[in-house]
């Protein structure tokens, strides 16, 4: 007959880890429509700069972009936030045609 596993035992196999329960605050969540978005960077950091472009008319010879945030990242997030827009925008175009 095997013996039971001693309490406090460590298992033999390694267990798998789990992802952290996430719980989203959105009480101060705000919606803002952006059709522009702009990036630069530096060894730091990546900054992404969100706006409105409201001007119609494609051949004026200067647009105005009502900017509305800025959203400092550090390059590992920027990546991990890269990898998701690409697994989202597959998605999206299996589902609806590719964007062209």
């Amino acid at each position: 007959m095997a013996k039971a596993p001693e309490e406090g035992a460590k298992h033999a196999e390694p267990q798998a880890q789990q992802s952290p329960k996430v719980k989203w605050d959105t009480s101060g969540l705000k919606s803002t429509y952006c059709n522009f978005v702009n990036a630069t960077s530096t060894r730091e950091e990546v900054v992404l700069n969100f706006g409105v472009n409201q001007n119609w008319d494609r051949m004026a010879g200067e647009v105005e972009i009502e900017l509305g945030h800025r959203i400092i990242l550090s390059p590992f997030a920027a990546k991990r936030l890269t990898d998701l827009l690409q697994k989202l925008m597959a998605e999206y175009e299996n589902r609806y045609g590719e964007l062209k």
